[in-house]
């Protein structure tokens, strides 16, 4: 967004540069990827970096209230109330949309997860950018993708003490269904290279009393990144049950996959965070239901499930006993804030990082992540037909 970095980049972007960045990541992590790269990083100006941190901080603070945390400890279901839940998530995801009020562009709230996202990717993909951009006059910087007055070594022991806890890394596990088929696997990738964790199967674990094992060598601590809608939607067993104890660390624990989630934004009060009410509460069809307000699922992932345009015959046709599971929440309107070197805008949404190892009281605002888009959403599966869309990170300046 920064209009002067945009320029020089726009102005010296090939298609064989983009193509340089693609083959790089890719041997970098030895892998493919299933998801879309986007032409272009963005660029933070420093005006708009200050105000989506304090957003995002302030939401993290609120979510952390006593109070707000023992409601939204109400959307664990009893069937995967998970024992040992820590105070706070190891890994929290805080998604802002770049909307334009009063001629000023500002972050608004679109989604939370107590959940890991692309932790290790993103350094990854920070550093074949910064190279990239090394043959780009006016770009050659180390650029920074931090926050909290880190920089890539000191992110990466966060990372390091977040997952592992200070075990052997033999001895933890970055568990999810069948790795090598999840799209997030380049992730995974990097998560090897980085820390030297393994993605593993839970069907390949064993249990022992109250002991997983990965073969002979015992699991004492879960990077937890099975996502429960996929588990339940296929239905697949386990060597153990997520409501029994288990002499295992998490990270992040299980029940904040619940806790912390779509379910939290009624709960919070913010200017960046929009109007959202459960469906359960509604006392009538809100007006301008259609072209104010989206309907969304409150655990379901990459967009799955939200209704841009819903209707009061959508509202009557939930179930009541599932009714809790939805909100309603004022439509955002993205500003094409992007401008492509096509001459196109292009929305974007930047993930705000969150990590807290073990020993820190609270989560550390660390890096972030960036969907650009110009589809009806943000997910992948809206921008298929789309150049300049997918994946990619904000960066700034090294301080």
């Amino acid at each position: 967004m920064d209009p002067s970095y945009r320029q020089t980049f726009n102005a010296a972007f090939t298609q064989e540069r983009y193509e340089w960045y693609q083959r790089e990541l890719s041997q970098r992590l030895d892998c493919t990827f299933e998801f879309r790269l986007a032409e272009s990083p963005v660029f933070l100006p420093d005006d708009f970096k200050a105000k989506i941190v304090d957003a995002a901080h302030a939401i993290v603070a609120q979510l952390s209230e006593p109070s707000r945390l023992a409601e939204m400890k109400r959307a664990i279901p009893a069937r995967w109330d998970t024992p040992g839940m820590d105070g706070l998530p190891a890994f929290t995801q805080v998604d802002f949309a770049v909307v334009r009020e009063n001629n000023v562009l500002v972050p608004k709230l679109i989604e939370l997860q107590g959940f890991p996202s692309l932790t290790c990717l993103q350094v990854t993909q920070r550093d074949a950018w910064r190279d990239t951009m090394r043959s780009m006059e006016g770009l050659d910087s180390e650029w920074s993708c931090w926050f909290s007055g880190l920089d890539r070594e000191s992110f990466i022991d966060l990372a390091r003490r977040t997952i592992t806890n200070g075990h052997d890394p033999a001895e933890v596990i970055l568990m999810d269904i069948d790795p090598p088929k999840q799209k997030t696997y380049p992730d995974f990738a990097a998560t090897k290279l980085l820390t030297g964790v393994d993605a593993v199967d839970p069907r390949a674990l064993t249990k022992r009393g109250k002991q997983l094992f990965r073969g002979n060598t015992r699991v004492r601590r879960v990077y937890n990144r099975v996502v429960f809608d996929e588990l339940i939607s296929k239905g697949i067993d386990l060597p153990f049950d997520y409501g029994e104890e288990l002499d295992v660390e998490w990270a992040p624990h299980p029940n904040w996959y619940w806790a912390w989630s779509k379910y939290s934004l009624p709960f919070l009060d913010h200017p960046s965070v929009p109007r959202a009410t459960f469906v359960s509460d509604l006392q009538k069809v809100p007006e301008e239901l259609s072209s104010r307000y989206v309907l969304k699922p409150l655990f379901s992932f990459a967009g799955g499930g939200v209704n841009v345009e819903p209707t009061a015959a959508d509202l009557s046709a939930i179930p009541t006993a599932e009714r809790h599971a939805w909100c309603v929440q004022e439509k955002i309107d993205y500003e094409p804030a992007l401008l492509a070197a096509d001459g196109g805008g292009v929305k974007i949404e930047i993930r705000m990082m969150f990590l807290r190892p073990d020993n820190e009281a609270r989560p550390i605002l660390a890096q972030n992540l960036v969907r650009l888009s110009r589809g009806k959403m943000l997910g992948v599966d809206f921008n298929k037909q789309f150049t300049w869309v997918g994946s990619s990170i904000a960066l700034s300046q090294s301080s």
